[in-house]
């Protein structure tokens, strides 16, 4: 029984994570109210600190960049459920845990607040979940994750001298 269970949390987990962030694109995308009023506090956060524009809409971490970094987590999640990709699937895993961890903190240690549009804290509760199952996933794929991460640093980090 527990291998059944096991087998449908590696369904469902990809499934939701991916769920949630393409859901949000409707509203990074579109330019929506509730967006508007995220990234506007977020930016004004940053000003007191001498980050102007960081979240405006041409910033670093601007609504577009940030859904951009969730929908190449959806696809990387999605399609590493296929077993031959399963290492995309630890890395729209780590990029989802990246997001995510921005987002709590930022609800957490900012203005913002964790109901910055009057929604019962709903959109924090999500970003929790979300970064639960990416967090999962990776657990799940801690193999692949460490191959990945031995390669990407023998890559970065190779002390064999070419020649």
């Amino acid at each position: 029984m527990p291998t059944n269970i096991f087998r449908i949390v590696k369904i469902i987990l990809p499934v939701f994570v991916s769920l949630i962030f393409l859901d949000s694109l409707r509203y990074k995308f579109t330019d929506a109210t509730e967006t508007q009023v995220i990234f506007g506090l977020l930016d004004g956060w940053a000003a007191s600190w001498g980050a102007a524009g960081l979240f405006a809409h041409t910033g670093l971490f601007s609504q577009y960049v940030i859904g951009t970094a969730e929908l190449l987590a959806s696809a990387l999640v999605l399609i590493g459920m296929i077993p031959a990709f399963k290492r995309l699937q630890v890395l729209g895993s780590a990029i989802g845990l990246a997001v995510m961890t921005g987002a709590i903190s930022f609800h957490l240690f900012t203005p913002l607040g964790i109901d910055p549009n009057q929604d019962g804290g709903g959109l924090f509760v999500a970003a929790c979940i979300v970064w639960t199952s990416c967090l999962t996933l990776l657990i799940i794929n801690r193999k692949e994750a460490g191959d990945l991460f031995e390669g990407l640093t023998g890559a970065l980090f190779s002390t064999h001298s070419r020649s």
